[in-house]
């Protein structure tokens, strides 16, 4: 796990040196370990074969290696100074696998023209290195990286579809002139990207972009349409951010950078298909393939060679993880958060799961570790700050909790486990799924869909609330946005399996994105990995073609729940039907207890509506109650006071907008009102 930058210089003047040199250092807590600058005379610019490169480390880790050039070298800043430089690629290192100085990044093939830059980790990279070496390439190192150059060299963009793990990478192919961004098939790593003055901008981060930005004089300014389409969904559906023209780079596509004709185009490589049903003779063979995929995952995960644990909520899917993970490791870590619930009423009472963690934990002999979270852990201006901060823009749900379980479990260990993506591959929400019970036209069944879909207001409520930026406003089509998430759709909707299979695929493109987006960037904020078991390409592949009717009961015409209004609705549903994820409770039921398999579908969220009328209650008004709040400089003060007074007055379950508005808030004096270059620089 690491942090990636770069900037081509389609025109001239040259890359700035010092700039770039920013870029990383601004990206330090995603690799505290070590640090690579590649400035590359191309020869595109000049059309010409000839080309060079200078490739540099920082000082502090130059007893890594003692042949690589630093920064601070007088002849170095001559160097760089004298030549004309159109192409930057940067690394931040995590030292997960390979701790040696030969894994350093950017790395290169023995040619010192085929370049990358890559952060996650390859699973299945020992396999692809035997096959690579049966066609004849030889490696210096014991890293992944390395086989993502050769598996380039000997495939091209094909080997994308072949890698098995979590990553964003760059390519550059000097041969050819080209550079290739790339994300992984479910968007586990990030990696964003803005076109502006003729330079191509791209990182980990947004906030590294911005710090080149700042450099080109750019004036900031919020995308209008991604505001709309974050308080339409609290989230992102498409590609934009809360930054007008910086873009995240979709899932399972990669990005081709042209230095040549100076162009990009965007190519996807892999997408969801809950389709193409598998047709086994009986249920068991569904259930033996899928414990035998998932434990090969959790094996596979395993390698590192540093310290491993998994955050715990004694749910079915990180109790399924502990529960294989802990017959390799002995004393495995495990870590739980949660809360105080003394002041807290009605459904909330169970959000604390302590007490089944620490059962399963005791079922499978771990080391457990836990914190308690009280109200005021969330309005520690330090909290909400360094959250706002790395988050960069807000997503799904309140994600506090998840701040404080990755800063806990970064005491003890370098990579951890969760459990995201069970949910949304084997049907962990069958109150949200759309069921139709005729034929029906695509456009008719989004329609449809789109109101009937969660939202975070509505379109009368948005409308209110944005008036001050109403003729913004009316360019924003939030049906459109919803619709656009549905890549290659029918002509029609057959039937409700088809239906559902469409629900399984909104929720994978977006709400996971969104929750893998919010893990890894503050799992990073603490310099920590977080690895996904269940988003493993062979369980996937098999999960995918598991017939819906094995996953939930696709029968039942269940009423719609807005779960983020009535909780109590979710949880009296759950307890009558007893459904979600059926195959996999079935599949997992040779290793964890009835009472873990038939449990209770909690989810990680922190009792907010019960803090945010109650303990917080001051906290949440001095912000949101403040007229000279920056937020009112895009958003109606009395229709924001009148729809949050009602969460106050328990006429409706608000705790989610609370949230968004804090967020944006906080987000608003980070990002827009301050200066990152110059407030990194002073600290």
């Amino acid at each position: 796990m690491c942090g990636i930058a770069g900037v081509v210089s389609f025109l001239y003047p040259s890359v700035n040196i010092e700039a770039c040199k920013l870029m990383l250092d601004i990206l330090e807590h995603r690799g505290p370990d070590d640090s690579g600058y590649l400035f590359f005379h191309t020869g595109a610019r000049h059309n010409v074969e000839i080309s060079f490169f200078l490739n540099l480390t920082d000082s502090k880790f130059k007893d890594k290696n003692s042949l690589i050039p630093v920064w601070d070298d007088l002849d170095v800043k001559k160097e760089l100074s004298e030549h004309d430089w159109d192409l930057f690629i940067g690394h931040r290192r995590l030292a997960i696998i390979d701790l040696t100085y030969k894994a350093h990044q950017p790395m290169s093939d023995l040619t010192k023209n085929i370049w990358v830059s890559f952060n996650g980790e390859i699973y299945n990279f020992n396999q692809l290195k035997q096959f690579l070496r049966e066609a004849g390439h030889k490696f210096k190192s014991n890293s992944d990286t390395e086989v993502i150059i050769y598996s380039y060299i000997q495939y091209k963009q094909k080997s994308f579809e072949m890698f098995n793990g979590m990553f964003s990478f760059v390519i550059f192919d000097n041969f050819k002139k080209k550079l290739y961004l790339v994300r992984d098939r479910y968007g586990t790593k990030p990696l964003y990207y803005t076109y502006y003055n003729g330079f191509f901008i791209f990182a980990s981060e947004i906030k590294t972009i911005l710090v080149y930005l700042d450099f080109l004089k750019y004036s900031k300014e919020i995308d209008y349409l991604g505001l709309f389409e974050y308080f339409t969904f609290q989230n992102f559906f498409s590609s934009r951010t809360f930054y007008n023209n910086i873009f995240l780079i979709p899932s399972g596509s990669y990005l081709e950078i042209d230095l040549l004709e100076k162009n990009y185009v965007i190519e996807n490589y892999w997408d969801f298909n809950f389709g193409n049903f598998l047709d086994f003779s009986n249920k068991k063979d569904y259930e033996e393939n899928i414990y035998e995929l998932f434990s090969n995952s959790v094996k596979n995960q395993l390698v590192a060679d540093v310290e491993i644990g998994s955050y715990l909520s004694g749910g079915i899917d990180t109790s399924a993880i502990v529960a294989v993970a802990s017959n390799f490791i002995k004393n495995f870590k495990t870590f739980t958060i949660g809360f105080d619930l003394n002041s807290v009423s009605g459904i909330e009472l169970s959000f604390d799961e302590r007490n089944i963690s620490e059962y399963v934990s005791f079922l499978f002999g771990t080391e457990h570790y836990e914190m308690v979270l009280k109200a005021g852990d969330m309005e520690r201006r330090s909290v909400l700050w360094d959250l706002v901060y790395h988050l960069e823009e807000p997503r799904v749900g309140q994600s506090y909790p998840n701040f404080y379980a990755s800063k806990l479990a970064s005491k003890f260990v370098k990579v951890v486990f969760s459990g995201t993506g069970g949910d949304e591959i084997f049907g962990g929400y069958p109150w949200r799924y759309y069921k139709i019970d005729h034929k029906i036209k695509f456009d008719d069944f989004v329609r449809n869909y789109y109101f009937y879909w969660q939202r975070l207001l509505s379109e009368e409520e948005k409308e209110k609330i944005f008036k001050p930026i109403n003729h913004r406003f009316k360019e924003f089509y939030g049906l459109q946005v919803f619709s656009n998430v549905f890549r290659n759709h029918p002509l029609y909707v057959n039937d409700v399996y088809e239906s559902v299979a469409l629900s399984f695929y909104l929720e994978s493109k977006t709400f996971l994105q969104g929750l893998l987006l919010v893990e890894d960037k503050l799992g990073m904020a603490h310099s920590i990995e977080t690895r996904f078991p269940f988003l493993d390409n062979y369980l996937v592949d098999f999960a995918l073609r598991i017939p819906i009717s094995f996953k939930i009961r696709i029968s039942e015409n269940i009423e719609k729940i807005d779960e983020n209004v009535n909780l109590n609705k979710k949880q009296e549903f759950y307890k009558r039907n007893k459904d979600g994820k059926l195959i996999l409770r079935s599949a997992f039921s040779k290793i964890l207890p009835a009472s873990i398999i038939y449990g209770y579908k909690q989810g990680f969220s922190a009792p907010d509506a019960s803090w945010f009328k109650g303990q917080s209650i001051e906290f949440v008004k001095k912000i949101i109650f403040n007229k000279k709040s920056i937020i009112y400089n895009f958003m109606d003060f009395n229709s924001v006071v009148n729809l949050v007074n009602e969460h106050f007055e328990g006429k409706r379950n608000r705790r989610l907008l609370i949230w968004s508005l804090l967020n944006f808030e906080y987000w608003l004096k980070i990002f827009i009102e301050s200066n990152i270059t110059k407030n990194y620089i002073k600290k």
